[in-house]
């Protein structure tokens, strides 16, 4: 009998697991265009009608990608989403002509994962747990905004008993599988949108492993905050941001809010259909630089963001391993190149490094532990692999108590896994509680 679904999702990808009374989770699993996976891509493509199509047409994860590539501009692509779960500023979007609320995109993904998992997910228990993050993204995160829009989204799934759980106590209780003796651990979640620390004493009692939280803290940065460097530093400039233009005789720079909102996934989705979009169109005419503002304006009308994400994702990732990469960004006439060091980027990003840094020191303090009171660390989630990240908890702690691995199914099997416990009340909570 399967007791409980964990459901880690991301702001990247969503990792869907389930738990029986006995033996190791199951991750769902999804038979893609590109074979079967088990993390599936946090996002949507809404297709117009067509002469072939009377209705729209609505997909998720990799469907939702083959579509956008399919027909770029006719099809609406939406990705992370989830950074703006807990803001109070976003009401709705406007996509092809009918009004969507954050519950709404959640709810449609969900119900488009349910469905392109098959059997995986056609017979669902009553309890799901839901991993979020300690400390939600965005500049003011409303987190009870956050659950409440959760929960409507989650209730449409139908489950009757919906518990949230922190993301880095679900890879925590993962973690506690491998442990053959009592340990304090520390565990570093690095996701699309935060980045989340917890720390837990697993100890071994009557052959069973007790778990007592010790301390928690977050941060609402994390790799799509990095894009954001590569982007605002290195694509930006190539599209007009610190040029200038000409009007009533002045000559005057061009709003950084353009750009602002251009380097963030949430938002380049949706700034297309905004006011910015019609004043943009209309610097081209006005530009000091108008080729810069076209590029910006091509890249909005025909939506390549994707190309652009995928760009921005190699470069990460080929940082990751060399000292050195090439950012290539080609899409329609657009093409930009160049070379990035990894010392370079590392300086884009300090700030959010140093974000990272006091959280983790954070997380220690509301403990009430010094580093070296800590018997192992676990990093999971992609940004745990970049070079200047991992620094952080090297300069803290031994080399031999770090570990990584299981970077994107840790998150859900081990809220899974946490339906065995007990007392689910001292791991997880309700919304509105």
């Amino acid at each position: 009998m399967t007791v409980s679904l964990g459901i880690d999702f991301g702001t990247t990808n969503t990792v869907v697991a389930l738990a029986d009374a006995a033996g190791p989770p199951r991750l769902v699993r999804f038979p893609a265009p590109e074979g079967e996976l088990f993390a599936f891509r946090t996002c949507l493509s809404f297709h117009a009608p067509s002469e072939t199509r009377s209705e729209r047409t609505i997909a998720a994860g990799p469907w939702a990608i083959d579509a956008y590539v399919e027909d770029p501009a006719d099809t609406r692509f939406i990705q992370s989403f989830k950074s703006f779960a807990a803001s109070e500023s976003f009401s709705e979007t406007q996509i092809l002509g009918r009004r969507y609320r954050f519950e709404d995109l959640l709810s449609t993904f969900l119900l488009k994962v349910r469905s392109y998992a098959g059997a995986g997910m056609a017979t669902l228990p009553d309890r799901v747990i839901v991993g979020r993050p300690v400390t939600f993204a965005g500049g003011a995160p409303k987190e009870d905004l956050a659950l409440e829009r959760y929960e409507t989204a989650f209730r449409r799934m139908g489950f009757s008993e919906i518990l949230y759980a922190y993301e880095p106590v679900g890879a925590a209780f993962f973690f506690a599988r491998e442990l053959d003796h009592d340990a304090t651990v520390l565990v570093g979640d690095f996701g699309g949108g935060t980045s989340d620390f917890s720390i837990i004493r697993f100890e071994r009692e009557a052959g069973e492993i007790r778990s007592i939280p010790l301390g928690r803290s977050g941060v609402g940065v994390a790799g799509d905050a990095f894009d954001y460097r590569i982007i605002d530093n290195l694509v930006s400039p190539a599209l007009g941001k610190g040029s200038s233009y000409e009007s009533f005789g002045k000559v005057l720079p061009i709003p950084n809010r353009y750009y602002s909102a251009f380097a963030r996934w949430d938002q380049l989705a949706l700034m297309r259909a905004s006011r910015d979009m019609r004043e943009i169109r209309r610097l081209v005419r006005e530009a000091v630089e108008p080729e810069k503002i076209a590029r910006l304006v091509e890249t909005l009308d025909e939506n390549h963001g994707y190309q652009l994400y995928r760009s921005v994702s190699r470069l990460k990732e080929a940082l990751s391993r060399d000292e050195a990469a090439e950012f290539r960004f080609e899409a329609g006439s657009i093409s930009l190149k160049g070379q990035v060091r990894r010392a370079t980027f590392e300086r884009w990003i300090a700030p959010e490094l140093g974000l990272i840094e006091t959280a983790v020191d954070a997380a220690l303090a509301d403990a009430g532990l010094a580093a070296g009171q800590i018997d192992r660390v676990f990093l999971t989630g992609g940004s745990s692999l970049v070079p200047a990240v991992r620094a952080i908890f090297h300069r803290r702690f031994d080399s031999d108590r770090i570990e990584t691995g299981a970077e994107l199914e840790s998150i859900a099997s081990g809220l899974a896994l946490m339906g065995r416990e007990r007392d689910l009340g001292r791991w997880t909570t309700r919304a509105g509680s």
